[in-house]
């Protein structure tokens, strides 16, 4: 069975950047299981796998247009750290915030004595991703799992600039999720 729209795609992965270190990898962990087509994957590879098989292995090199886009230096903001209290800030910390184009998880990256930077760029903006796949197995998706997908992944609040701690660990922040 071919990979495509609406099928239950089961994979095991191992993410690199340029330089060859591992960002992300099922080795040694569990497989991944997605329903193709709906955006659970970056479109980048998503679009790689389409019409592939079970079985089947695939290395491919996904620009950051097609991932998680270019750098872009308009999400990088200064917030003072009054709006931040009580919170225990950490460098590599992600917040998530209510922005004027939705909800969007900010990294810190630099604490001041008055205000955290933070970065609103997904932490692989800019990268090429280089996945190796292994398709384990594509099967027709049943209704509970059609079902199960039309919730969003990272939902949140309508508070202008309203901060809080988002524990992004997991599917959300591996490389193959489009969160």
């Amino acid at each position: 069975m071919k990979i495509e729209k609406e099928k239950y795609v089961n994979i095991d992965y191992i993410l690199k950047n340029d330089r060859g270190e591992i960002i992300d990898s099922t080795e040694g962990g569990d497989s991944m299981s997605y329903i193709h087509g709906i955006g659970a994957l970056i479109i980048g590879l998503e679009n790689e796998l389409e019409g592939k098989t079970s079985g089947s292995e695939v290395s491919v090199i996904i620009p950051p247009e097609s991932a998680y886009g270019l750098r872009n230096e308009d999400l990088i903001e200064e917030v003072p750290l009054s709006d931040l209290q009580g919170i225990d800030l950490k460098v590599g910390m992600q917040l998530q915030a209510q922005t004027p184009h939705g909800v969007q998880i900010f990294t810190i990256s630099q604490i001041n004595s008055d205000h955290a930077v933070m970065d609103g760029n997904h932490p692989l903006a800019g990268e090429n991703l280089h996945f190796h796949v292994k398709i384990n197995e594509v099967r027709d998706a049943t209704a509970e799992e059609l079902e199960g997908t039309k919730h969003s992944c990272c939902g949140g609040h309508d508070h202008e600039h309203e901060h809080e701690h988002h524990d992004h660990s997991g599917g959300c922040q591996s490389g193959a999720c489009s969160c």
